[in-house]
């Protein structure tokens, strides 16, 4: 981490701490009374919000207890918003403990739907790794384990469901991201038994749309999103035009929202989950979770307007 961002997120720590607080937070007092939209997992019907937090970069925080305490103020929004899922990785530094730091000092919600992966080459490191991430978490099992990457899905995918078979872990999936190997999750979506399958959608990476999704829907498969805004570059993009006149149409008062609004539109898509560090940014995204979606008409000027900024 360089320490410019390092000062530009400490800067933001201070700025909750003071009199700017109220005025970064008043929104969120609106999204407490409003319950996010929901959609169900087809496998069980159990419903969750569609909006949800990654933690890829943004929480790999190390040691230092003023970044981890911003982290917690992110997840504390999160869930004051009646967010749900949190997404993590062995892959992603030291982001679980710093969700395990969080988790113990908000008092360990219960509404959390702890969603983490096994990301190892070794069939044998798979169970000690696993343990050692749900330590990290500090929670008695995880709702959702994924293959992260498919890295030697052959081998873990069968020791995930048998996990979930003995009540080790309520959900098994797959993933991938940035478009990569999606034949081969399409064979995986086509003959093991997941809940979920988590993929890269957002307003200009739409491949999926033609396969994966029409296929997680005929096989009862959830969709989790990664990569919403392109780790940034999509709304740092987009955020040098204008708002649209349709966006008051959606309900979407930014642009955070309108991405995240086209994405959990798609009928088939389960919660999207956009990372950050920064409270006023998870109460935007969060904001995607409240008022109307796109149809299917205003899906399609969405994406031609984009495309031509």
């Amino acid at each position: 981490m360089s320490d410019g961002a390092r000062t530009s997120r400490r800067a933001v720590v201070g700025a909750i701490a003071g009199g700017a607080a109220a005025c970064l937070l008043r929104p969120l007092w609106a999204l407490e009374s409003t319950a996010p939209l929901t959609r169900p997992i087809p496998s069980s019907g159990e419903r969750l919000p569609v909006i949800g937090l990654g933690t890829w970069i943004t929480f790999n925080v190390g040691e230092d207890t003023e970044l981890r305490d911003e982290c917690t103020a992110v997840m504390r929004a999160f869930f004051r918003a009646g967010g749900r899922v949190i997404d993590s990785s062995p892959m992603y530094g030291s982001s679980q403990p710093v969700i395990g730091y969080g988790l113990a000092k908000l008092g360990r919600p219960a509404t959390v739907f702890s969603a983490d992966k096994v990301w190892t080459s070794s069939e044998a490191g798979g169970p000690g790794q696993i343990e050692e991430s749900r330590s990290h978490w500090g929670v008695r099992r995880f709702d959702l384990l994924q293959v992260h990457n498919l890295l030697a899905w052959e081998e873990h995918l069968p020791a995930l469901l048998a996990m979930k078979a003995e009540g080790r872990v309520r959900y098994v999936g797959i993933t991938t991201s940035e478009g990569r190997r999606h034949d081969a999750v399409e064979q995986i979506m086509a003959k093991q038994p997941l809940d979920f399958v988590q993929v890269t959608y957002n307003m200009l990476d739409r491949e999926v749309e033609n396969r994966i999704l029409p296929l997680a829907r005929d096989r009862g498969i959830a969709v989790l999103v990664n990569r919403p805004f392109r780790q940034g570059s999509l709304i740092r993009e987009v955020e040098r035009h204008p708002l649209p006149s349709w966006a008051a149409e959606i309900g979407a008062a930014n642009w955070a929202q309108v991405l995240l609004k086209f994405i959990v539109s798609h009928p088939v898509v389960t919660c999207a989950i956009p990372a950050t560090s920064q409270v006023p940014h998870v109460v935007e995204n969060m904001g995607a979770a409240t008022g109307s979606l796109p149809d299917e008409a205003m899906r399609r000027r969405m994406v031609a307007d984009v495309e031509r900024l």
